[in-house]
């Protein structure tokens, strides 16, 4: 068996893991509908914490967003500190802080084989007029005894290697991935636990049967639960009602180079850190496996179809990186993203017994990691979840949304080109 979407994730990856589908009726304590990252996470903590857990995947564990993102840990959400203590209290602004913790933990405690490095984040601007509110981000994290730290131009020069920025902050609480080996390690992990996992077995109705759930599967098959835990994110489809009108599902843009030459190598993001711009519609890099510069975006609402598809973002790159023109784009792929109005993730319980997590603006690796483990905390245990339960709330005109979003993303563009 192989990975089924091309990348240079699904090229340097360990093979996949080998699931059965679900073709017999099964009964359990907890449901968990997706095998990303969030639903794994809350498969093994559910499993560990002594409950019967079954996870149903559509496809394979990492078919979405979860095994085709840049693999950047990145602690917090997109608000800063102060304003999450405002909205929410400082227990979420506490929760917000500690993912990538949360992640890196898991990885050593499951001794999970995915390149794991923590070498930090920076996010980096290119304008002048972006530094003050990067400054004040970075002493609301700092005032919190994260380990942070302003660098100038120069600094930022030397930590990419482009000459591009202005300035930016570095977070070394975050760090990188492999991350659909990461999925991998997450689904072996909740195997262990004695989580029963099912790939290739998409639920087709999910309703309400007594107390509890039943969700009946491609093939007649059916799962009864008395708690369901949703987390399909940018890949929900019609199960529940109205899900995926609550988010855009942006399709993220990535390109991996030729492994770069020993000379290049040493210059560029030397320090292993990955990097992402503080441009409304911005960029965001890494070093990936084989020595490659990775660089994604934004693209088209559409799935890509071409290698002409992925213009605007090898452009971007030759921009930041024009010593690398030389070299080939040896991979080119996408996969989408849960982008909310708000730019923050949402709770739902529209029902009783069903936890729907969506929309993690771009975050979600380290984010869907925490995320899943406060989801089987509160099943298990009742602990309180971080974030506020919201009624779901469609965008208006949801089924127009590449024109507007697209609209959008233009509009943010000319306001980055005009800024200076």
């Amino acid at each position: 068996m192989s990975h089924e979407i091309p990348s240079l994730w699904a090229a340097t990856a360990r093979p996949p893991l080998e699931l059965p589908r679900l073709t017999d009726s099964l009964r359990a304590d907890v449901l968990v509908i997706g095998g990303g990252v969030t639903g794994l996470s809350a498969a093994l903590h559910l499993a560990e914490a002594g409950a019967s857990v079954a996870l149903l995947e559509a496809r394979a564990p990492g078919h979405g967003g979860s095994g085709r993102n840049g693999g950047q840990v990145i602690p917090g959400l997109k608000d800063d500190p102060d304003a999450l203590d405002r909205l929410y209290g400082p227990a979420a602004t506490e929760f917000a802080g500690s993912t990538a913790d949360v992640l890196f933990d898991l990885v050593a405690r499951h001794g999970i084989d995915c390149d794991a490095r923590r070498d930090g984040w920076i996010q980096a601007g290119m304008k002048a007029a972006h530094l003050p509110g990067l400054e004040k981000r970075m002493a609301q994290w700092a005032a919190r005894g994260a380990p942070v730290e302003m660098l100038d131009a120069a600094a930022m020069a030397r930590a990419t290697g482009s000459g591009a920025f202005r300035g930016g902050w570095i977070d070394r609480r975050a760090g990188r991935v492999h991350p659909l080996n990461y999925v991998t390690g997450l689904a072996e992990a909740a195997q262990r636990a004695g989580a029963r996992l099912f790939a290739r077995s998409p639920v087709e109705a999910l309703d309400r049967q007594g107390q509890g759930w039943r969700a009946r599967v491609a093939g007649g098959a059916e799962l009864y639960a008395g708690q369901v835990i949703l987390a399909t994110n940018a890949y929900s489809g019609g199960l529940w009602p109205r899900v995926p009108d609550t988010i855009v599902p942006a399709n993220s843009f990535q390109v991996a180079t030729e492994p770069l030459p020993p000379a290049l190598r040493a210059r560029i993001l030397p320090d292993g850190a990955v990097v992402s711009e503080s441009r409304r519609v911005g960029t965001y890099f890494r070093i990936g496996p084989e020595g490659r510069l990775m660089l994604g975006g934004r693209g088209r609402f559409r799935d890509p179809r071409a290698p002409a598809d992925f213009a605007q973002v090898e452009r971007a790159l030759h921009r930041l990186f024009p010593q690398v023109a030389g070299l080939g784009i040896a991979y080119r792929w996408a996969g989408r993203v849960g982008m909310t109005a708000d730019h923050r993730p949402h709770l739902h319980q529209p029902a009783p017994g069903l936890t729907i997590a969506i929309g993690y603006n771009g975050r979600g690796l380290a984010l869907g990691t925490a995320m899943g483990r406060a989801l089987a905390r509160h099943l298990a245990d009742g602990a309180p979840l971080p974030l506020p339960v919201q009624p779901l709330r469609p965008l208006p005109l949801h089924r127009l949304h590449p024109l507007y979003a697209g609209a959008a993303i233009a509009w943010y563009r000319l306001r980055d080109a005009l800024e200076r």
